[in-house]
């Protein structure tokens, strides 16, 4: 059997953790969380929904986060695609699983979720217009004609992600991947997928907050 494994960054996300776990495991039975320095639970969350749970000691950050995630998933010899998926229930299973289709088939080595090749995903004005101007800034310090660079939805081949080595823990952690496959010259897609930006996710501020991130990365990395 082949098989694809989900990789979720957690810091902090016990109360909803579950439910994203649960979602994804009736289509993707192999799932872990790579905990960052959780103090609410998570980790108990995540193994009581049928997840594997690697552990930070501390916060490292989102790309750590990642890293440890692919690093663990690449131990798998049966593994053929491992997606990025985000623990806050902002990211829909459906959207995984096409993308996860398109590395399997073979069509493509790296898929790039978008939330801009069609109309579904709803928000700000602020964040559509930093998310759009770190698209155009990606283009022209990679030339991927990207339409969403800072989207945490990716599927990868076993081939990809074996070169992947990220270094950036924070926001800039995604600037650092894009560049990473531009050098890689390997295949790449997008794929439209909807962004569903919660009460939940709204609450815990990372709308705009993300936002302010991505443009700071932007100015001075």
């Amino acid at each position: 059997m082949s098989r694809t494994w989900i990789v979720i960054p957690m810091y902090n996300e016990a109360t909803v953790v579950a439910s994203v776990i649960s979602g994804l495991q009736e289509v993707f039975p192999y799932v872990v969380c790579v905990d960052d320095g959780s103090t609410d639970g998570s980790q108990e969350a995540a193994r009581d929904a049928g997840a594997v749970v690697v552990q930070h000691p501390v916060n490292l950050g989102q790309g750590a986060s990642l890293q440890t995630g692919i690093e663990y998933a690449l131990n798998d010899p049966e593994l053929d695609c491992i997606v990025t998926f985000d623990a806050d229930g902002q990211h829909r299973t459906v959207d995984a699983q096409s993308m996860a289709a398109r590395i399997k088939s073979g069509e493509a080595d790296v898929v790039l979720g978008s939330r801009f090749l069609d109309k579904r995903t709803k928000m700000s004005l602020a964040k559509r217009t930093v998310l759009r101007t770190a698209a155009i800034q990606s283009r022209m310090s990679t030339g991927m004609a990207l339409t969403d660079a800072h989207n945490g939805l990716r599927a990868f081949s076993p081939q990809v992600a074996r070169s992947i080595n990220l270094t950036q823990n924070r926001m800039a952690h995604a600037s650092e991947l894009i560049h990473q496959i531009s050098s890689m010259k390997t295949r790449w897609v997008e794929e439209p997928v909807e962004i569903i930006y919660t009460d939940y996710s709204k609450a815990k501020g990372q709308s705009l907050l993300n936002s302010v991130n991505i443009l700071a990365d932007l100015l001075f990395r």
